[in-house]
Protein backbone atom coordinates (compact mmCIF):
# COMPACT_ATOMS: atom_id res chain seq x y z
CA UNK A 1 0.00 0.00 0.00
CA UNK A 2 1.11 3.60 -0.76
CA UNK A 3 -0.23 6.16 1.93
CA UNK A 4 -0.19 9.87 0.12
CA UNK A 5 -1.36 12.50 2.72
CA UNK A 6 -4.07 15.28 1.49
CA UNK A 7 -3.70 19.05 2.13
CA UNK A 8 -5.98 17.94 4.78
CA UNK A 9 -4.01 16.61 7.67
CA UNK A 10 -5.19 13.32 8.35
CA UNK A 11 -7.18 12.52 5.30
CA UNK A 12 -5.07 10.03 2.58
CA UNK A 13 -5.53 8.58 -0.29
CA UNK A 14 -4.28 4.87 -0.41
CA UNK A 15 -3.09 3.44 -3.47
CA UNK A 16 -3.35 -0.23 -3.40
CA UNK A 17 -0.22 -2.52 -4.88
CA UNK A 18 -1.99 -5.49 -6.69
CA UNK A 19 0.09 -8.34 -6.84
CA UNK A 20 -1.20 -10.16 -10.40
CA UNK A 21 -0.65 -13.42 -11.89
CA UNK A 22 -2.40 -15.20 -14.87
CA UNK A 23 -5.51 -15.72 -12.51
CA UNK A 24 -5.64 -11.92 -12.05
CA UNK A 25 -4.50 -9.38 -8.74
CA UNK A 26 -4.18 -10.28 -4.80
CA UNK A 27 -4.29 -6.91 -2.44
CA UNK A 28 -4.12 -5.90 0.87
CA UNK A 29 -6.84 -3.24 1.78
CA UNK A 30 -6.22 -3.28 5.34
CA UNK A 31 -2.83 -3.98 6.91
CA UNK A 32 -2.80 -2.14 10.73
CA UNK A 33 1.37 -2.73 10.64
CA UNK A 34 1.63 -0.93 7.92
CA UNK A 35 -0.83 2.21 8.67
CA UNK A 36 0.83 2.25 12.15
CA UNK A 37 4.29 2.26 9.99
CA UNK A 38 2.36 5.74 8.45
CA UNK A 39 1.99 6.95 11.89
CA UNK A 40 -1.87 6.11 11.10
CA UNK A 41 -3.97 4.58 14.36
CA UNK A 42 -7.03 2.94 13.19
CA UNK A 43 -8.72 0.14 14.33
CA UNK A 44 -11.44 -1.84 12.23
CA UNK A 45 -15.00 -2.26 14.72
CA UNK A 46 -17.22 -2.40 11.67
CA UNK A 47 -17.79 -3.07 7.78
CA UNK A 48 -20.25 -1.52 5.67
CA UNK A 49 -21.13 -1.61 2.04
CA UNK A 50 -23.42 0.45 0.45
CA UNK A 51 -25.16 -0.44 -3.02
CA UNK A 52 -26.44 2.82 -5.47
CA UNK A 53 -28.56 2.37 -8.39
CA UNK A 54 -27.98 4.97 -10.24
CA UNK A 55 -25.56 7.76 -11.51
CA UNK A 56 -25.57 10.95 -9.83
CA UNK A 57 -26.68 9.84 -6.48
CA UNK A 58 -25.52 11.50 -3.60
CA UNK A 59 -24.75 10.17 -0.22
CA UNK A 60 -23.64 12.79 2.81
CA UNK A 61 -22.54 14.92 4.41
CA UNK A 62 -22.30 12.84 7.81
CA UNK A 63 -20.37 12.33 10.66
CA UNK A 64 -20.82 11.45 14.09
CA UNK A 65 -19.22 13.62 17.31
CA UNK A 66 -17.49 12.43 20.22
CA UNK A 67 -17.74 10.45 21.97
CA UNK A 68 -18.70 7.97 19.02
CA UNK A 69 -16.14 10.13 16.27
CA UNK A 70 -15.36 7.58 13.37
CA UNK A 71 -12.70 7.79 11.05
CA UNK A 72 -13.57 5.59 7.39
CA UNK A 73 -11.55 3.78 5.28
CA UNK A 74 -13.57 3.69 1.63
CA UNK A 75 -13.00 1.74 -1.41
CA UNK A 76 -15.53 1.45 -4.21
CA UNK A 77 -15.64 -1.84 -5.40
CA UNK A 78 -17.88 -1.55 -8.31
CA UNK A 79 -18.64 1.42 -10.51
CA UNK A 80 -16.96 4.99 -9.58
CA UNK A 81 -17.58 7.51 -7.05
CA UNK A 82 -16.58 11.47 -6.51
CA UNK A 83 -15.54 10.82 -2.51
CA UNK A 84 -15.39 13.86 -1.19
CA UNK A 85 -13.99 15.26 2.85
CA UNK A 86 -14.64 18.02 4.47
CA UNK A 87 -12.33 19.22 7.76
CA UNK A 88 -15.55 19.67 10.65
CA UNK A 89 -11.94 20.35 13.39
CA UNK A 90 -12.09 24.08 14.37
CA UNK A 91 -8.93 24.36 15.34
CA UNK A 92 -7.19 23.17 12.06
CA UNK A 93 -5.43 25.14 9.84
CA UNK A 94 -7.70 23.26 7.30
CA UNK A 95 -11.19 23.80 8.89
CA UNK A 96 -14.15 24.25 6.56
CA UNK A 97 -11.81 22.83 3.16
CA UNK A 98 -12.58 19.65 1.60
CA UNK A 99 -10.94 17.47 -0.27
CA UNK A 100 -12.11 14.79 -3.14
CA UNK A 101 -10.76 12.02 -4.81
CA UNK A 102 -12.30 9.55 -7.65
CA UNK A 103 -12.43 6.30 -6.10
CA UNK A 104 -13.29 3.30 -9.09
CA UNK A 105 -12.87 -0.52 -9.09
CA UNK A 106 -10.28 0.45 -12.03
CA UNK A 107 -8.48 2.84 -10.13
CA UNK A 108 -8.44 0.79 -7.26
CA UNK A 109 -8.01 3.74 -4.57
CA UNK A 110 -9.02 3.60 -1.04
CA UNK A 111 -9.76 7.02 1.12
CA UNK A 112 -8.76 7.20 4.41
CA UNK A 113 -11.09 9.99 6.22
CA UNK A 114 -9.75 10.75 9.94
CA UNK A 115 -12.26 11.50 12.83
CA UNK A 116 -13.29 15.46 12.91
CA UNK A 117 -14.13 14.80 9.11
CA UNK A 118 -17.65 15.00 7.54
CA UNK A 119 -17.64 12.54 4.37
CA UNK A 120 -20.24 11.84 1.44
CA UNK A 121 -19.76 10.96 -2.03
CA UNK A 122 -21.48 10.61 -5.61
CA UNK A 123 -21.64 7.92 -7.98
CA UNK A 124 -20.57 8.48 -11.53
CA UNK A 125 -22.07 5.07 -12.75
CA UNK A 126 -24.98 3.40 -12.51
CA UNK A 127 -25.15 0.19 -9.70
CA UNK A 128 -22.28 1.23 -7.96
CA UNK A 129 -20.61 -0.66 -4.61
CA UNK A 130 -18.76 1.14 -1.58
CA UNK A 131 -17.52 -0.40 1.24
CA UNK A 132 -16.63 1.12 4.32
CA UNK A 133 -14.38 -0.01 7.20
CA UNK A 134 -14.71 2.19 10.59
CA UNK A 135 -13.40 2.44 13.19
CA UNK A 136 -15.98 3.02 15.74
CA UNK A 137 -19.43 1.35 15.59
CA UNK A 138 -22.84 3.35 14.34
CA UNK A 139 -24.66 5.32 16.65
CA UNK A 140 -27.60 6.74 15.56
CA UNK A 141 -27.69 9.20 18.79
CA UNK A 142 -24.25 10.57 17.40
CA UNK A 143 -25.03 10.62 13.72
CA UNK A 144 -24.97 14.30 12.30
CA UNK A 145 -24.74 15.82 9.02
CA UNK A 146 -24.31 19.17 6.80
CA UNK A 147 -26.17 19.84 3.78
CA UNK A 148 -24.28 18.41 0.62
CA UNK A 149 -24.48 21.70 -1.35
CA UNK A 150 -24.22 24.01 1.83
CA UNK A 151 -22.61 27.15 0.90
CA UNK A 152 -20.08 27.84 3.65
CA UNK A 153 -18.28 24.59 2.00
CA UNK A 154 -18.90 24.77 -1.69
CA UNK A 155 -18.39 21.65 -2.68
CA UNK A 156 -18.01 21.52 -6.61
CA UNK A 157 -19.78 17.81 -7.53
CA UNK A 158 -19.12 16.85 -10.77
CA UNK A 159 -22.57 15.88 -11.59
CA UNK A 160 -26.48 16.86 -10.92
CA UNK A 161 -27.48 14.81 -8.42
CA UNK A 162 -29.81 12.61 -9.38
CA UNK A 163 -30.98 10.75 -6.11
CA UNK A 164 -30.42 12.08 -2.85
CA UNK A 165 -32.26 10.85 0.49
CA UNK A 166 -34.69 13.77 2.75
CA UNK A 167 -32.41 13.25 5.49
CA UNK A 168 -29.29 14.24 3.68
CA UNK A 169 -31.19 17.27 1.38
CA UNK A 170 -32.18 18.39 4.85
CA UNK A 171 -29.16 18.65 7.33
CA UNK A 172 -28.78 22.18 8.87
CA UNK A 173 -26.23 24.72 6.97
CA UNK A 174 -23.10 24.69 9.03
CA UNK A 175 -22.89 28.52 9.49
CA UNK A 176 -24.95 28.97 13.03
CA UNK A 177 -24.91 25.39 13.70
CA UNK A 178 -21.01 24.56 14.22
CA UNK A 179 -21.00 25.93 17.72
CA UNK A 180 -23.42 22.49 18.72
CA UNK A 181 -20.82 20.20 17.02
CA UNK A 182 -18.42 18.36 19.90
CA UNK A 183 -15.33 16.74 18.24
CA UNK A 184 -12.63 15.62 20.67
CA UNK A 185 -9.26 17.69 20.62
Amino acid sequence: MRFIETDLKGAYIIELEPKEDERGFFARIFCQNEFKKNGIDFNIVQCNISYNKKKGTIRGMHYQVEPYEEAKLVICIKGAIYDVAIDLRENSPTYGQWVAVELSEENKKMFLIPKGFAHGFQTLTDNCEVLYLMSEFYSPEHSAGVRWDDPFFNIKWPLEPSVISEKDKNWPLWKGNQNSIKFAK
